[in-house]
């Protein structure tokens, strides 16, 4: 059975690192402010981690396949009903992101970085949204 508290917890680091960015990010300044990119970067890292970690104990103890990387985590969600197809998909490219914030496969690009800071904050708060929903029905 899936743990609710576990979940809170990082349902709960989803959604204060999504306030932090919202209330203190500047991203136009990230191109030009190192420190104004690493924190950004730094935030955005810890969101997705505890994404990605909400979705492993969900797809591990429902039982939902063993996934062979982050990115299926979230088509494991999407084929149980736990996300819709749009956010699965959008959660899957957030993963890939979070690769390359914290593996260094490539050089991070600044623009995806804004772009995901000024217009995606919202689907990591669906995906809280569509966890705790899921929680409450069952």
């Amino acid at each position: 059975m899936t743990d609710p508290e576990l979940l809170a917890k990082r349902l709960s680091v989803i959604e204060t690192c999504v306030r932090e960015l919202r209330e203190l990010a500047r991203p136009e300044a990230i191109a030009t402010d190192v420190r104004e990119a690493r924190f950004v970067e730094h935030t955005l890292q810890l969101a997705l981690q505890a994404a990605l970690d909400a979705a492993s104990h969900i797809v591990s103890d429902e039982r939902l396949g063993e996934p062979g990387t982050n990115r299926e985590l979230f088509d494991r969600l999407e084929e149980a009903g736990w996300v819709d197809a749009p956010l699965a998909e959008s959660l899957r490219n957030m993963a890939g992101f979070r690769n390359i914030l914290v593996h260094g496969y490539d050089t991070v690009d600044l623009a995806i970085v804004r772009d995901v800071v000024e217009h995606r904050l919202d689907d990591l708060l669906h995906f809280a949204d569509s966890v705790r929903q899921r929680l409450t029905a069952e």
